[in-house]
């Protein structure tokens, strides 16, 4: 609390990253990072990044990025905007598109950034409750408002949408922008990207950090018609002109290039999460259909906070929301199948 805050940073609540402790001696299946590290390729891109060029400034525009991310998508770049990890172009987007008369919707339970951002523009929203069984209610996201705001698959639920219920979201509110998050598309999810030609309200936003295993280089990126990609570019370059430096821009090409490494990595990554699922689901948890790189789970007769502190003390990091709601259930990254076996021996001795 200081004097010399303005009324804005008074009061916000901002959002709280889950753990990143000093010591890695603990498993971290807290954050949703790639258990699998970067693609080869990536780290020897970024190797050879790493010389006299660091004293100039980097691409302000990522043209090779955005080049290589419209090839895959058969789009041309002036689709594609890039930004410092998917968090940066989020607040773009919500300074861009959603400073307007009437709120903006996503679900009550969801992505815990998105009414940070709020607060920090001063954007009105509404909150809308997900059904008995977690899933995002689409008849509320509808009628009047300043646009809506979907994570799918959602986080921490890890629940997905399919793309025709994607599809009736735009046709419902055409005269707003529609913004998907897909940080977790890749694990299972159908990707909103192919309806952008189709959709002048739609903007998709996806990240590097998750199946492309660079959470520590902070990329991310949006996809929309070039009106709205204008309007991010209006912003960070009222921002900060600079956003990716050039061991980030290196990194990322090399790694959306290398699709062997991530389809990889991903299937792994989706192999151990049924499996992880099934086992959890036999100590008595009921896990949630996930699309994504993590679990959410409650167990029916172990408080979830108590798993929490017991994981802990067996050196196993997994992440807990205080919502009312959700205060029961835990979201638990998936990692190797060394750590997913050291997760099910402690919750079987705690069990």
């Amino acid at each position: 609390m200081s004097r010399f805050w303005s009324p804005i940073v008074h009061a916000l609540e901002p959002y709280t990253p889950g753990e990143q402790p000093k010591h890695q001696s603990f498993i971290k299946l807290n954050t949703n990072e790639n258990p699998w590290g970067p693609s080869p390729r990536a780290l020897e891109a970024i190797k050879d990044a790493s010389g006299d060029a660091l004293r100039l400034y980097p691409d302000p525009i990522a043209s090779d990025l955005r080049e290589s991310i419209a090839s895959t998508f058969q789009l041309s770049a002036d689709h594609i905007f890039a930004g410092n990890g998917s968090d940066e172009v989020l607040a773009h987007a919500f300074n861009a598109f959603f400073c307007g008369k009437e709120p903006v919707l996503f679900p009550e339970i969801t992505y815990a950034f998105y009414p940070t951002y709020c607060k920090l523009y001063s954007i009105e929203h509404r909150m809308v409750a997900l059904t008995d069984d977690f899933r995002i209610n689409l008849d509320e996201l509808q009628g009047p408002c300043g646009g809506v705001i979907i994570a799918n698959p959602n986080a921490p639920t890890g629940i997905a949408l399919p793309l025709e219920d994607i599809e009736r979201v735009l046709k419902a509110n055409p005269d707003v922008v529609v913004l998907i998050d897909e940080a977790y598309v890749d694990f299972g999810a159908e990707s909103a990207v192919t309806l952008v030609p189709q959709y002048d309200n739609l903007l998709v936003v996806q990240t590097f950090s998750k199946s492309r295993s660079l959470a520590g280089m902070r990329v991310g990126f949006a996809v929309g018609q070039p009106h709205l990609i204008e309007g991010l570019n209006r912003v960070k370059d009222s921002f900060n002109s600079y956003p990716l430096g050039r061991l980030s821009l290196a990194g990322a090409l090399a790694a959306w290039e290398d699709t062997a490494w991530f389809e990889k990595t991903r299937d792994q990554i989706v192999a151990n999460r049924e499996r992880l699922s099934e086992r959890m689901q036999g100590l008595g948890f009921t896990v949630l259909p996930s699309s994504t790189n993590f679990i959410f789970a409650s167990h029916e007769s172990v408080p979830a906070e108590r798993l929490l502190a017991g994981l802990r003390e067996k050196g196993i990091l997994v992440r807990h929301f205080k919502k009312e709601r959700i205060r029961n259930w835990l979201r638990i990254s998936i990692g190797t199948t060394e750590e997913c076996d050291a997760l099910l021996n402690a919750l079987e001795a705690l069990l």
